[in-house]
């Protein structure tokens, strides 16, 4: 229980307004519960099937998370967590480029979706841009056709992250 990962008071009092109030069919497992899950599965890089009992069923905390990718709420709770943290005292930028899937491709062709993808010298590609404090914890991402300068997504992710005056 001890390497288990839990969302603090803090953390969770920054992010509760951000998740859906209005639900259908049965009684929903704990929230808190069901991220802590979500937090946990990504930061051990493990399968969802391989998530402690702790978190409840790996298919609820599965389904909760794809729903509420689907919904968009990620970001909203990304940002809300990063906001509720002290700032760093040393940020790193950096950015991967990421290969487009055919599904990407045929999306923007077809314009159904903005998906980030442009041509670069490795073809149709995704780049990723980070800023990250002095532990690695990421602050904030941009996701930018592949042939976007790193300079552009840089100064991008500084206005992003800059503090409100």
């Amino acid at each position: 229980m001890a390497d288990n990962f839990w969302l603090s008071d803090e953390q969770w009092a920054a992010i509760e307004p951000y998740l859906p109030m209005v639900h259908t069919g049965p009684k929903r497992k704990h929230d808190r519960r069901v991220l802590s899950g979500i937090i946990h599965r990504f930061r051990e890089g493990c399968r969802w099937r391989a998530l402690p009992d702790e978190y409840g069923p790996y298919t609820t905390v599965f389904n909760r998370y794809n729903r509420w990718s689907q919904r968009g709420l990620w970001q909203r709770i990304f940002a809300a967590l990063v906001e509720c943290s002290d700032p760093p005292s040393l940020t790193m930028i950096d950015s991967s480029a990421v290969k487009a899937t055919s599904l990407g491709e045929r999306r923007q062709k077809k314009g159904a979706q903005n998906q980030a993808i442009g041509r670069s010298r490795g073809g149709r590609t995704t780049k990723i841009h980070a800023l990250v404090d002095e532990e690695g914890r990421p602050h904030a991402f941009l996701l930018t056709g592949g042939q976007v300068a790193d300079i552009k997504g840089a100064a991008s992710l500084l206005t992003a992250t800059a503090p409100s005056e």
